[in-house]
């Protein structure tokens, strides 16, 4: 190490310069940051405390993406993933011409996928994305009225607030649905062997009028027959009573629709991402236009279209009873003393890592004496790749104050943008999964802190906030959602991870943890003159 003092004079210039600049570019420590001799860089590690706690029930109404499906998870035990929404009318409708005819109630939700071949005569080919399972996995899909009203308000406290629905409310719809499943076709494929098909949409229509053939392509999504005798009188004849004269007396009227997972005979199921707010059904029917000139009615085609949009809630059914046991049996809150060997992140109804820094007397005040210049900190956080046998993996965790349920300065800082895929940005800042060459398996998580440390150290009247980390399915989601019943433990967590329906497990800080393995916070610094 050298101990020139130009050199010294020179890094201290640098390290006053990263303060300043907003931290847009982490250097890499070594030689990507200052050459291969580090002159006077040096590196401290701390302990850090780390447990699990977990969530409970937690809001999930208005989700960018959803889970739909059955999803089995060795580690995490078995979720079903079911559905509520309202619908709009696109058009609010006051009248309907004589001898009204439905011609199809088309369902329709896209899919996540991706385009990997074309041909003008074969047609399109697409890989399905953020599918979890076995591919093309069978399940039973039912798809109901739904009978619980989805109010905008809270009543409790003078309907000030926005109404909460959360996790657990799946017995709340599945006991007031409306009898009788609305996509009962006889093709099983859209209801009791339904699974999520990769495959090209391609729809041939013949006018009924004009005796015109239609052929119509897009990409792969959900396309279900619902039953036109239902909606023609649910829907159709209630436009003479002004149910469908405005949004809010509809909504009140119908209710919107309940989607209902269960397994099919001998297949587990699979689970899939989706956006079901982009969902729409669309109603083609024909009336009689009378004539303005006294003669004969003309036959008209007419639509009405009812959007997936409103009030919706992601309804999670949680089971233990062959998998997830070792998470099943965790305390509802870990060892906050000494910390836990594991830490089990899960989304949607799951469970955070809750981390504590400086536990140990006098260490922030010993640092903040020093004068040390931070030009770095991070946390580390290696994967256990035995315990997590090659499931899914996270693509990405999330750091933030646990306290308050907010980010921290960093995730602010970090103006780092991907265009073409926003959940990669926030690259500084990172949290993206290191995946191994050779097994293409997780290795660790790394998350920088430089800038929460570094007011830590600075500002003394800083606090020592705890920090929480979950799962992500979005880094650019930050907002925070209730937990249904709070404790002095736990209040919320990020709406980003109840988006997210997998886990993966982490070493913890607790010292039974090999010392390679176990967590801890790492600070570069350079000592002053």
């Amino acid at each position: 190490m050298y101990n020139n003092s130009f050199f010294r004079k020179i890094l201290v210039v640098a390290s006053i310069a990263f303060l300043y600049s907003c931290d847009k570019d982490y250097n890499e420590i070594g030689a990507d940051l200052i050459g291969e001799n580090n002159f006077d860089l040096e590196k401290e590690t701390y302990d850090v405390l780390a447990y699990n706690q977990k969530t409970g029930a937690i809001q999930s109404n208005n989700l960018a993406v959803s889970p739909l499906g059955i999803y089995n998870n060795p580690d995490f035990g078995e979720v079903t993933a079911n559905y509520g929404t309202q619908l709009t009318l696109v058009t609010p409708i006051t009248s309907i011409g004589a001898n009204p005819y439905i011609e199809s109630v088309i369902l329709t939700i896209p899919y996540f996928s991706t385009l990997t071949a074309s041909s003008a005569t074969t047609g399109n080919v697409y890989r399905l994305d953020s599918i979890y399972g076995a591919d093309k996995a069978k399940m039973n899909l039912s798809i109901y009225e739904s009978g619980y009203y989805m109010r905008d308000v809270d009543p409790v406290g003078g309907f000030q607030q926005a109404q909460n629905y959360f996790t657990n409310q799946n017995t709340d719809f599945d006991n007031v649905k409306v009898a009788g499943r609305l996509n009962d076709a006889a093709d099983t494929a859209q209801n009791d062997a339904f699974f999520f098909d990769p495959t090209e949409r391609v729809v041939t229509v013949t006018d009924s009028i004009t005796s015109a053939v239609t052929t119509t392509r897009t990409a792969p999504g959900m396309q279900i027959n619902l039953n036109k005798s239902y909606f023609k009188t649910r829907i159709i004849n209630a436009v003479a009573s002004g149910k469908l004269a405005t949004n809010d007396v509809f909504k009140e009227y119908f209710r919107g629709l309940y989607f209902k997972m269960e397994k099919a005979s001998g297949s587990a199921g699979n689970l899939a991402m989706l956006d079901l707010k982009a969902g729409k059904i669309t109603i083609k029917y024909n009336e009689d236009l009378a004539s303005t000139t006294g003669g004969s009615p003309t036959r008209v085609k007419k639509t009405i279209v009812m959007n997936l949009t409103g009030n919706s809630v992601s309804l999670l059914d949680n089971n233990f009873g062959s998998s997830g046991l070792a998470y099943n049996a965790l305390p509802t809150t870990g060892n906050t003393s000494e910390g836990d060997e594991k830490l089990y992140l899960k989304g949607g109804e799951g469970s955070v890592a809750v981390l504590s820094l400086f536990n140990t007397a006098g260490q922030l005040e010993t640092i903040r004496n020093s004068g040390w210049l931070i030009n770095e900190a991070n946390l580390v956080f290696h994967i256990d790749s035995v315990a997590m046998k090659g499931n899914y993996e996270p693509q990405r965790i999330y750091l933030y104050d646990f306290n308050n349920n907010r980010p921290i300065v960093d995730y602010y800082m970090d103006v780092t943008a991907n265009t073409v895929n926003p959940k990669k940005s926030k690259t500084v800042f990172d949290g993206n999964i290191n995946i191994d060459a050779t097994t293409k398996k997780g290795l660790t998580y790394k998350i920088r802190i430089t800038n929460q440390i570094r007011n830590l150290i600075n500002n003394k009247d800083s606090t020592n906030v705890k920090l929480g980390v979950v799962v992500t399915e979005d880094i650019g989601t930050f907002t925070s959602h209730k937990v249904r019943n709070s404790s002095s433990y736990i209040t919320g967590a990020p709406k980003a991870s109840v988006m997210n329906p997998l886990g993966t497990i982490l070493y913890g800080s607790k010292s039974t943890v090999p010392i390679d393995k176990r967590l801890k916070l790492e600070i570069f610094y350079t000592k002053p003159n």
